[in-house]
């Protein structure tokens, strides 16, 4: 394969690897050396390429095991929260909507980072890079039914936090008085 094929199929999925790694290690710069070495890795396996169906869901799962053996490695984990969500589109809305939608949106990436590692990753692939399920399948090297599982629980579990969190009236993370 030539530089050409790199820039083609691998160059425009580089956001997607960063901000796949950067889920996993929960740090820029060590996010950006995982992207680095999964580009590197991926350049030097070039002539390998053409026995692969899916060049970007293999790009995707070399993104996780490096990002994860760079974490083994380090024997280091942070638990920060999610932060690289894009933001809200309030095109047309008022201020007072505007507010109200900004704030929903802080709330939903609060609770994508409070997730079990799984249902973290499956939940970002599917609703953020927009991967199909085989997609997250081959990234994650899980069965389809444990994707769907992990999606489905990720789903529930902020759902129902989201309509406990608006029983009790709550807006941010205060306590109600």
């Amino acid at each position: 394969m030539s530089l050409n094929t790199f820039n083609k199929a691998i160059w425009p999925i580089r956001d997607k690897l960063y901000r796949f790694a950067f889920r996993i290690v929960q740090n820029a710069t060590e996010a950006e050396d995982v992207v680095q070495e999964v580009f590197s890795k991926l350049w030097r396996t070039r002539k390998s390429w053409e026995q692969i169906d899916n060049l970007e869901a293999w790009s995707m799962r070399m993104t996780r095991n490096m990002a994860l053996d760079h974490l083994r490695s380090q024997k280091y984990r942070r638990t920060e929260e999610v932060t690289d969500i894009p933001a809200v589109s309030t095109v047309g809305a008022t201020p007072l909507e505007e507010v109200q939608q900004q704030d929903t949106f802080d709330r939903v990436r609060r609770l994508i980072g409070a997730l079990p590692e799984n249902q973290r990753l499956v939940i970002h692939l599917r609703e953020i890079e927009e991967l199909s399920y085989q997609e997250i399948c081959e990234a994650l090297d899980m069965p389809m039914t444990q994707v769907k599982t992990n999606l489905f629980r990720a789903r529930n579990t902020i759902k129902a936090a989201l309509l406990k969190q608006e029983s009790y009236g709550i807006s941010t993370d205060q306590n109600p008085a």
